[in-house]
């Protein structure tokens, strides 16, 4: 096994995955393992970053009603304070992986979180819905640095046989963010406004920054590269040229649609008929992430039960019949199938970002951020087409779009499925 296999850093100019006086034994040595030095407080500083980093990019998703009533707007001009976030993510993503290959993942992971939660601070104070709006995608674009420069840390910081746990327990960061803070915000909300939600998520995300970088151990295997526009083109371009990579960023685009279309959507049907369910109660519902951060974090054993296009096959079907449940108009039962979308959508996710860490050998960094910025975008899609779609035919218009998207993963994964059998027919041959 090659240096660069085993996790060790690369950067854009070049690759430099241990100084040549190293041996591979003793970089592997230096890795993070489960119950090493310092792997505990990497998890839980990641973890946190996790939790901050979804806490504030959907912290107006469960109060897009609210949102509504206030600037005297409908549900899909509302999905846009969603949107926009998501939508700045996946466009700085790309650049701010550049960044962290010069600078340090720790540097700019600390640095965007750094600007995130000032900027959310600001958020509550937004005049109109297009300022909002404005401030949404600048908050969007500065958490670029956390989801690529924390999975190429990971690659290079931890050891090869524990990295699709370590990344499940930063994907489990993201649905516990992502729950606590709708579940805040709703209650908030309720007996406040939409305002005083937002930035208390705002303070909370403070303080997950401020923990995530006292925490987080030095990395010992980065190597710094250069900026030259050149080579991060050169990188992009071997990335996007490799099939398997295109499988995952497409998977995980999709995944994401159908994630983003039913949680910027469910507030609009639980507080209408038949349901009629209060803010504070329809907060709660996002609950059901806790599902979410058990299923990232068992991805790593369900990979290696299934294999790896199993666990996506698996995770996909979950997924479908949670959107087949939701249409119930019984509460237990559309409850059920939120919880088996979101256990479906996080194990899904957990398993093509971990493949993709594993399959990039070189340009970790771009190969991640690319996942995360097809990622985004899907979460961008889902959320503006699956507003418009139950704004046409109601819930039933939104879940439609959003067994279309898992129809796609299906078939993206049979098509890797066909592709692996002849790979191995050929090599038999040879």
């Amino acid at each position: 096994m090659t240096p660069a296999s085993t996790g060790a850093s690369t950067s854009v100019d070049a690759v430099t995955a241990v100084p040549p006086t190293s041996s591979a034994a003793s970089v592997s040595e230096t890795r993070m393992s489960p119950g090493g030095p310092g792997y505990r407080r990497m998890s839980l500083a990641l973890f946190l970053a996790g939790v901050a980093t979804f806490a504030l990019l959907y912290s107006t998703q469960a109060l897009l009603p609210l949102i509504s009533g206030d600037y005297a707007v409908s549900a899909s001009d509302a999905s846009w304070t969603v949107a926009a976030a998501t939508g700045g993510l996946a466009l700085f993503v790309l650049p701010m992986s550049a960044l962290s290959e010069r600078f340090g993942r720790r540097t700019v992971m600390t640095a965007s979180l750094a600007v995130a939660v000032t900027l959310g601070l600001l958020v509550p104070f937004a005049p109109s819905l297009g300022a909002l709006v404005v401030l949404r995608a600048l908050q969007g674009a500065a958490l670029a640095g956390l989801p690529a420069s924390a999975t190429a840390y990971l690659a290079e910081e931890v050891t090869p046989k524990a990295l699709v746990t370590a990344i499940g327990l930063f994907v489990a960061g993201n649905s516990v963010g992502g729950m606590s803070g709708r579940v805040i915000t709703g209650w908030v909300a309720q007996e406040w406004g939409w305002r005083v939600a937002v930035g208390v998520i705002g303070v909370v995300a403070v303080a997950c920054a401020v923990a995530f970088r006292l925490l987080l151990p030095a990395p010992r295997h980065f190597r710094a590269g250069s900026l030259r526009p050149g080579v991060l083109v050169r990188t992009v371009r071997e990335h996007l040229s490799n099939p398997l990579l295109r499988r995952l960023y497409a998977i995980g685009a999709l995944f994401m649609t159908v994630f983003g279309g039913v949680y910027t959507v469910i507030g609009y049907r639980l507080t209408s008929a038949p349901f009629s369910l209060p803010q504070g109660i329809v907060g709660s519902i996002f609950l059901v992430y806790l599902v979410g951060t058990v299923s990232a974090s068992a991805a790593g054993r369900l990979v290696g039960r299934l294999g790896r296009r199993g666990a996506l096959y698996a995770g996909g079907g979950t997924t479908a019949a949670g959107l087949v449940l939701s249409l119930a108009e019984s509460l237990p039962v559309v409850l059920l199938g939120l919880v088996l979308i979101t256990a479906g959508f996080f194990a899904g996710h957990a398993v093509a970002s971990s493949a993709v860490g594993k399959t990039a050998t070189v340009g970790r960094a771009q190969a991640s951020a690319l996942y995360q910025s097809a990622y985004y975008v899907g979460s961008s899609v889902g959320s503006t087409v699956g507003a418009v779609a139950f704004h046409a035919g109601g819930w039933g218009g939104t879940v439609a779009v959003g067994l279309v998207a898992v129809a796609g993963v299906a078939g993206i994964t049979l098509a890797g499925t066909r592709a692996a059998a002849r790979a191995g027919v050929v090599r038999a041959a040879a």
